[in-house]
């Protein structure tokens, strides 16, 4: 087996402009926000996993891999004219913002476009038979992107690009999304709610980002009823937690699907010490949900199987979270050896917290199979 890995080094040259974590300098209240290291979405995350993997030697055994960006064409599929023209005049002068906590620096418009390129072309080398599966470490994320606007540092629909031009030049047609990233999926959610063919799946802490989404009881819409699935998860939802959410909610509707493939929105800011999330997930919590998703993907869809990064914004630890993900879908030996496992570990939540979340699964688990 083959597996993909996509990047570009000009993405990690995308910046959002002067932030102390995603307040604007100055802000508000008099101008109170100090200068600080930035946006949490920073380059500093992707460039140190891949430096990890080519540390460990991971990376020189995975077909290293670029793309070009996507065309205006593969942008229109999913974002109409009037938004990818003024994001790109906004570009071409100075940058700016035109949606909250997406803002972008001159230049953006053509790194974004680049991000959603790798993602389209993963896919499409997983659809041809060129990869077994694949990771594009994309940069910026995509799956707050709403079609007629930015969001959550969030620039175009990556995800959504990518499934629209396989749709245009593959015969493929039925997709599952699983967005494991702490914030709700609400951009990927919008852009497919209507869509019987693209099952729409977000495991999420509740009420984090946006506060207004990522509700259960969306379900799609018309002819879509039943293809989204939104997964909220109580603060301080574990290891344990992830992996039965997983086997009793995700596998199930992956199977009902039946899709073409399978993408990952992978974000790790599930994962404990994210400043942007309140989650315990380890490096062994994303290993453990790769290996699910690549086990579905064998059973349904010939093992053809895309992640997509998306958020995750520890400097030190995404690495070795991003490390295990890619491990286990090339299903090789070389590891990185979580440096905080036992600290992590120790902290996982006790019986009592994992009887209280069966139960909340219970409750969805009801929801999804009578609503």
């Amino acid at each position: 087996m083959t597996t993909g890995f996509y990047s570009d080094e000009r993405c990690f040259w995308h910046h959002g402009g002067h932030y102390a974590l995603t307040l604007p300098v100055g802000g508000p209240m008099g101008g109170l926000v100090q200068p600080g290291a930035g946006l949490p979405e920073n380059p500093e995350t992707k460039r140190r996993l891949k430096n990890l993997l080519e540390v460990t030697g991971l990376l020189a055994t995975l077909s290293t891999r670029g793309a070009e960006p996507a065309t205006r064409d593969d942008l229109l599929r999913v974002h109409p004219a009037s938004y990818i023209d003024r994001f790109k005049a906004l570009s071409d002068a100075e940058g700016g913002e035109l949606g909250p906590r997406a803002p972008f620096g001159k230049g953006g418009y053509d790194i974004a476009t680049l991000s959603a390129g790798l993602a389209k072309q993963a896919l499409l080398d997983v659809l041809n038979g060129s990869v077994t599966n694949a990771y594009a470490l994309s940069r910026p994320p995509g799956h707050h992107c709403l079609p007629d606007r930015p969001n959550g540092f969030c620039l175009l629909a990556n995800i959504a690009i990518a499934i629209r031009a396989a749709q245009a030049e593959t015969p493929a047609r039925r997709f599952a999304v699983i967005d494991w990233d702490v914030h709700h999926g609400n951009g990927t959610e919008a852009i497919f709610l209507d869509d019987p063919e693209i099952l729409t799946i977000s495991l999420h802490q509740d009420r984090n980002y946006p506060t207004d989404t990522g509700g259960a009881e969306v379900r799609g819409t018309g002819a879509a009823h039943g293809t989204n699935l939104n997964i909220p998860l109580p603060p301080g939802t574990g290891h344990k937690g992830y992996i039965e959410a997983f086997t009793r909610l995700v596998l199930p509707a992956l199977h009902a699907h039946q899709p073409d493939a399978i993408l990952i929105a992978c974000g790790f800011d599930a994962a404990a010490l994210d400043p942007l999330g309140r989650m315990l997930a380890t490096a062994e919590t994303f290993r453990a949900l790769t290996r699910l998703t690549r086990e579905a993907a064998e059973m349904l869809c010939a093992g053809r199987l895309l992640a997509v990064h998306e958020g995750g914004y520890s400097e030190a630890y995404v690495p070795f979270c991003g490390h295990a993900v890619i491990a286990e879908l090339a299903q090789s030996p070389i590891d990185a050896p979580d440096p905080l496992a036992a600290t992590l570990n120790a902290r996982q939540p006790d019986a009592r917290f994992d009887a209280f979340l069966s139960a909340w699964i219970d409750d969805l688990e009801t929801l999804f199979t009578t609503a």
